[in-house]
């Protein structure tokens, strides 16, 4: 009977896997928020590029829609009574502001986040309430059904051919003014 083992023994066991095991899984939170930052900063950076294809071509692109936009401004955000919002792209003339949302790959939900902003964009910036507000939505990967849905909530739909941004609307589009 010298090989039994002890209930003291199996307790002391015990806590030393349990320390052992949160130890990992302390560590393994660790190593996945490391992780989940790089992967947010490639997003960005995917993003910063997206944008830096389609900024380009964005006053040629209205333009030929008869929207003559002459400055285009990137980042525009603000935080005011409780509102907090910010536009990748917005481009304006005298008249109009067009808020563009660049994305990677676009989805439907990112229309209907684009469409929240576009509702309280003229709250949040007071100087641009003269002007028609118009809404568009620009990535690298449109599904056809995120694009028809964006063109559905009256919004321009802008994608990539070769080196150069297009605009993916029907020709009988007209855009929402918001």
């Amino acid at each position: 009977m010298e090989n039994q083992v002890s209930f003291d023994d199996i307790k002391q066991l015990f806590e030393e896997s349990r320390r052992e095991a949160d130890r990992r899984m302390r560590d393994t939170d660790r190593k996945l928020a490391e992780v989940s930052r790089q992967i947010g900063g490639l997003g960005n950076r995917l993003g910063e590029f997206v944008e830096g294809v389609v900024r380009p071509g964005l006053v040629r692109l209205f333009r030929e829609r008869d929207i003559a936009v002459h400055r285009t401004l990137r980042d525009v955000g603000g935080d005011k009574n409780g509102i907090a919002l910010q536009v990748d792209l917005l481009v304006v003339n005298d008249t109009d502001a067009v808020a563009v949302e660049v994305k990677s790959k676009l989805t439907d939900r990112d229309v209907d986040d684009h469409v929240e902003r576009l509702d309280k964009f003229k709250i949040l910036f007071p100087e641009f309430a003269s002007k028609r507000l118009l809404g568009a939505v620009a990535a690298m990967v449109i599904p056809d059904d995120a694009a028809k849905y964006a063109e559905k909530c009256g919004m321009f739909v802008i994608g990539q051919a070769g080196d150069d941004a297009v605009l993916l609307n029907t020709p009988e589009f007209q855009p929402k003014a918001w």
